[in-house]
């Protein structure tokens, strides 16, 4: 899914945070909601100007963030 042509990060939409291009959704948001236990049809009842296609591009958006961060296991220390 290429997230690019649906997701949007504008300084002037939401304090910059990556959106579902032409709303004030956030990706947070979505996550949040499927985080939750929320199916993709609950999110499209809730908001119904959202698309499946929407929903995914959210997921391939999370997915490629964390695919670039690096994150290193921290020693365990003993006590």
């Amino acid at each position: 899914m290429p997230w690019r042509d649906r997701i949007i990060a504008d300084p002037e939409i939401l304090a910059g945070k990556p959106v579902i291009r032409g709303t004030r959704l956030s990706v947070e948001l979505i996550l949040d909601h499927l985080a939750s236990g929320w199916s993709h049809a609950d999110l499209i009842e809730a908001y119904p100007h959202l698309a499946e296609d929407d929903i995914r591009a959210a997921l391939a958006f999370a997915a490629d963030m964390l695919g670039e961060a690096r994150y290193l296991a921290a020693r365990k220390v003993a006590a």
